[in-house]
């Protein structure tokens, strides 16, 4: 399995830092999870962002523009000692409190 370099709690820490709750969204009360897509290529980098599970489109997109302004590159999966492309899915929570989490 593709990993975040430092882990999950690296990759929630990041993520928490980075996204901003829309405000139009936060207005209006809404909150949920988004399921957002991606696929950790072979040299660690991310493509094919995509939205899986959706809530609102002011939460989909801000999810999508968070994972696509990930930098650092990702520690790549390996299948029988092979470097390999891999999906990874990734649930970004929104809520009423102006924060937002990572699960796993």
């Amino acid at each position: 399995k593709a990993q975040y370099p430092g882990g999950e709690a690296e990759l929630l820490k990041w993520i928490s830092s980075n996204i901003q709750y829309p405000t139009m969204a936060q207005e209006e009360g809404i909150q949920g999870r988004v399921v957002v897509q991606f696929v950790v290529e072979k040299d660690g980098s991310i493509s094919q962002v995509k939205v899986a599970r959706g809530i609102h489109q002011l939460l989909d997109k801000e999810a999508v523009r968070v994972v696509k302004s990930i930098k650092e590159k990702f520690v790549p999966a390996k299948q029988n000692g092979n470097t390999v492309r891999s999906w990874f899915t990734l649930p970004v929570i929104f809520n009423s409190k102006k924060s937002t989490k990572w699960e796993s």
